[in-house]
């Protein structure tokens, strides 16, 4: 969809930096952000001439690198404090040296700045630790999908919508929702997909609308059968071990530290345009530890696999057993019904042979989701795969 005017900058910032990396092409890009492609070029052109000031129609901020005094970059460092409460000496150091400051003090100097000027709390300086957690190896490998809650508002409530990326911590989506049902969540994928392209895959937990709470032997909601078909695949958390999804809950962490402790919206409307302004600056300003101190926006890149218009259909091989899913979610095979989730109702599966004798895996599309085997007895209860 075209460009909003109260969002432009950010999205000819980012536009820039995704086609820089040059994983999608130049075409294909100005078609997820629905722009032409003699204007993303444009944009590309001025951006190379002129950096960022060529984004913003020759207006620049005045950047400044004087000597500076003690007292200047003291200003300087509780202005970026006073701007990010939630900051310490670490992230404030590199966000004052990749602004283009001179001289930044080390981080421990700049928390002895806030500490002196009593922009300090010792209990909250002690609850952050640095820790390490395992990341997949490339952007887009897997994103990790979780609600917030719901927030108050003046007019009914938000239910923030967070979608991050594994390996980079890039926030791809916070979406103020006015609900938590299937359609919503199918809606603001469908935006996000049109605009990073495909991910190889999906962490959300066991609740709706992704996954059957209560219900493990049936892993699959008509959301989870839809992201297959796109060749997305759903992968849910342990139960109740919500570390599974440890980045997206640390991010939530910190987008209540960062924003919502802090403000009260009137709307959906004004939920989401102060989440668009605060997902700009953890992407592209707030340097996160786990990168090194890099921000997302550097270790992210869009997804070579774009979202397609038309849904695609299952494609199976010669030799695959083909069964149709009945609607109340079995498959008849070999004279007998085999339990299946309901949410494949009507879809063709696929049935293939595994090495032990007797047991069949159910795919749909190129994805097992099921297995049978024959040799039990009670084949109504066959345990779906994960």
């Amino acid at each position: 969809m075209p460009w909003k005017a109260m969002s432009v900058m950010d999205q000819r910032r980012e536009f820039v930096r995704l086609a820089a990396s040059g994983v999608v092409s130049v075409a294909e890009l100005c078609r997820r952000f629905g722009i032409s492609r003699e204007t993303g070029h444009l944009l590309l052109r001025r951006f190379g001439e002129a950096g960022e000031a060529g984004l913003v129609d020759r207006s620049r901020r005045p950047h400044e690198s004087p000597r500076q005094t003690a007292a200047e970059m003291e200003a300087r460092v509780l202005a970026v404090r006073a701007a990010h409460t939630a900051w310490g000496g670490r992230k404030i150091a590199r966000r004052l040296a990749d602004l283009g400051e001179v001289n930044v003090p080390a981080p421990s100097t700049v928390t002895e700045i806030l500490r002196r000027h009593g922009r300090l709390d010792a209990a909250e300086c002690e609850r952050h630790r640095p820790f390490q957690r395992f990341e997949r190896s490339r952007p887009n490998e897997l994103w990790q999908m979780d609600f917030k809650g719901h927030v108050a508002q003046q007019v009914g409530r938000c239910h923030p919508l967070t979608v991050l990326d594994d390996h980079s911590r890039y926030s791809v989506g916070l979406r103020a929702c006015g609900d938590e049902t299937e359609r919503t969540v199918r809606e603001q994928l469908t935006r996000l997909f049109r605009h990073y392209g495909l991910p190889d895959a999906i962490l959300a937990d066991n609740g709706p609308p992704w996954g059957a709470a209560g219900h493990p032997e049936v892993p699959y909601t008509a959301l989870g059968v839809w992201l297959l078909q796109l060749g997305t695949a759903l992968h849910h958390g342990r139960p109740r071990h919500p570390q599974t999804q440890g980045k997206d809950e640390r991010f939530h962490r910190t987008l209540d530290l960062e924003l919502l402790q802090h403000n009260w919206f009137a709307d959906l409307l004004a939920a989401q345009a102060a989440f668009d302004r605060w997902r700009v600056i953890y992407n592209e300003e707030r340097p996160h530890q786990a990168l090194g101190m890099d921000v997302p926006a550097k270790h992210f890149q869009p997804s070579t696999r774009s979202f397609p218009e038309t849904l695609p259909q299952p494609e199976y091989a010669t030799g695959d057993v083909l069964r149709r899913v009945t609607p109340d979610g079995y498959v008849c095979f070999n004279g007998r019904k085999h339990k299946m989730s309901q949410a494949f109702g009507r879809h063709l599966v696929a049935l293939r042979p595994t090495q032990a004798d007797g047991v069949w895996t159910v795919f749909f599309s190129r994805f097992g989701v099921a297995q049978i085997d024959l040799r039990d007895p009670t084949p109504l209860d066959q345990e779906p795969l994960a």
